[in-house]
């Protein structure tokens, strides 16, 4: 024995605090207490000594061959540690992970752009409840039970007296019932209607607007409308208006423009006729002024509504409005 055991574990743990990856601690391993190695050579060697010396020569090398299997271990692990904070370290040099956002819904983003459209005008934003009693969806604007005009409707009943509301025109009676004019207002929200087509779904998006004030003419609501054409599509897009029937109002018209995938020339869109309809509008019905105590001698108005997944499948070229409510990312994307 040339070295003493305290000078083999001297070394034997300063190799293994030196060593720098995992194959040179497992070498240094070998070396010291593999089967060939120092440790374990110096454990054979002991019964040539005295019989005297031999337990406590035995005791320190079996203490050295345990400080180093423990020296390995710790160094081992503390390397397994390192080698996973560098996996879990974020490297500030490379580009940041860009985080999937969401967007606006298209019919929301028309339905933003139409009351931006009007709020540029000096209209307000008025809202009202879905669920509508009779009086307001119906009677009070000038449709009492049993007349026609309900059987276009469609409507889903919650009780006799109780309807999911068909059209945002409620909004305009409560607003004038708790109003003075002169009221500028438009009202946006959702309706229902039981019917389920191509163009047609169960729940869909309107914005109804409506100006009361004094000598108020069609003129105005010619004027009024054109100006939102033209700035909902733009200014070559071309509009005329249709005598037409709305119980609450009188004269009524329905709106067309030129159809924005031909130009007025006639395609399929539009049935070869070159014109798409967009919106009802009309002359308050002096009925709907009495049933909220206005006085209809001193003040007139207008209305006007309009589907605002129609304005949007023509912004945007769309032909199944169906699409709007799949949530097909895909398509989402894409608008």
């Amino acid at each position: 024995m040339n070295k003493s055991i305290e000078q083999i574990r001297t070394e034997a743990l300063e190799e293994i605090e030196k060593a720098g990856d995992t194959e040179q601690i497992k070498a240094v391993s070998v070396r010291y207490i593999g089967r060939k190695g120092i440790v374990t050579q110096y454990l054979r060697d002991i019964a040539a000594l005295p019989a005297s010396q031999r337990p406590e020569a035995g005791k320190k090398a079996n203490q050295t061959k345990k400080a180093i299997e423990k020296a390995v271990e710790k160094a081992l692990s503390k390397l397994a540690l390192s080698a996973k904070d560098a996996a879990d370290a974020i490297d500030v040099s490379l580009p940041g992970r860009v985080s999937p956002r969401g967007s606006l819904h298209p019919v929301t983003r028309i339905t933003k752009r139409i009351c931006h459209i009007f709020e540029r005008m000096g209209f307000d934003i008025a809202e009202g409840p879905e669920v509508e009693t009779d009086y307001y969806n119906f009677e009070a604007l000038n449709i009492p039970k049993n007349h026609p005009a309900r059987d276009m409707q469609d409507t889903f009943y919650i009780s006799e007296n109780i309807v999911l509301r068909t059209h945002t025109s409620p909004i305009q009676v409560r607003f004038m019932e708790a109003s003075t004019p002169p009221i500028r207002i438009v009202a946006p929200g959702k309706v229902y209607r039981c019917d389920s087509d191509l163009t047609h779904t169960p729940m869909f998006h309107q914005v109804e607007g409506l100006l009361v004030d004094e000598n108020v003419s069609f003129g105005d609501l010619k004027g009024l409308l054109t100006l939102f054409v033209q700035q909902m599509f733009d200014e070559e897009t071309g509009l005329r208006f249709r005598p037409s029937f709305f119980p609450f109002t009188e004269p009524s018209a329905e709106v067309d423009i030129q159809c924005v995938m031909c130009r007025g020339e006639g395609c399929k869109v539009c049935s070869g006729t070159g014109w798409l309809e967009v919106m009802g509008c009309g002359m308050v019905h002096p009925a709907v002024f009495e049933n909220v105590g206005y006085d209809t001698s001193t003040y007139s108005g207008f209305a006007f509504g309009m589907g605002v997944e129609r304005i949007a499948m023509l912004k945007y070229g769309i032909n199944d409005l169906r699409m709007f409510f799949e949530s097909d990312i895909r398509f989402l994307r894409q608008l």
